[in-house]
């Protein structure tokens, strides 16, 4: 029941219903720094919905020296790349009655609002009740167990690994959004067990 996008219309959030997305960047400011990728995929209670997976680059993303962090070349934004406003409708669409799902939730809902400002010169309006953020989870986890994270304690690859998780190659926009997804569902089954 939150005022979100530019329809007046109210937005309802589904029960358990979140779309896990992960953007890779030319860097980490927004104000400064360009989407090269985004990529989601919903989750609908305990289940990780792959049918409904999306990956785009951005076209006009100068991919520079940031392609040796994510993979993406300027060869793969000129022969990928899609219009921003197209990027933009999709994950509209995607991201319709669900809360937003991400590790260090700030960078995408940084770059999000960056591609409503640019696309559209408007504000991306979304509460914050309506982000989960696992990074966030699991350091209140560490610090409620008497474990204060340092450093790389709290990067998506190094808690997965403490979940058992499987291991994949970080920094691909789609990939990450489904272990960020598959590491809610474990911090979620951890959460119900200990009821």
């Amino acid at each position: 029941m939150f005022g979100l996008f530019k329809r007046p219309q109210e937005r309802t959030l589904a029960d358990g219903a979140y779309l896990a997305v992960d953007v890779e960047t030319t860097g980490l400011k927004p104000e400064r720094d360009q989407l090269v990728s985004i990529g989601w995929v919903p989750v609908n209670g305990n289940v990780i919905d792959l049918s409904g997976a999306e990956y785009y680059v951005f076209a006009g993303a100068t991919v520079g020296n940031s392609a040796t962090i994510h993979g993406v070349t300027d060869d793969d934004v000129s022969r990928l790349g899609q219009d921003p406003a197209v990027v933009l409708a999709a994950f509209e669409r995607a991201f319709e009655g669900r809360a937003l799902l991400a590790h260090f939730a700030q960078m995408e809902t940084g770059f999000i609002a960056k591609l409503y400002r640019d696309v559209r010169a408007e504000k991306w309006k979304l509460p914050e009740r309506e982000v989960v953020d696992t990074f966030a989870l699991e350091r209140r986890h560490m610090e409620r167990m008497g474990t204060y994270p340092r450093g790389e304690d709290l990067r998506l690859a190094r808690v997965r690994e403490r979940y058992n998780l499987p291991r994949y190659e970080n920094h691909n926009a789609l990939t990450d959004a489904i272990a960020c997804a598959e590491l809610f569902l474990a911090l979620e089954a951890q959460r119900r067990d200990k009821k």
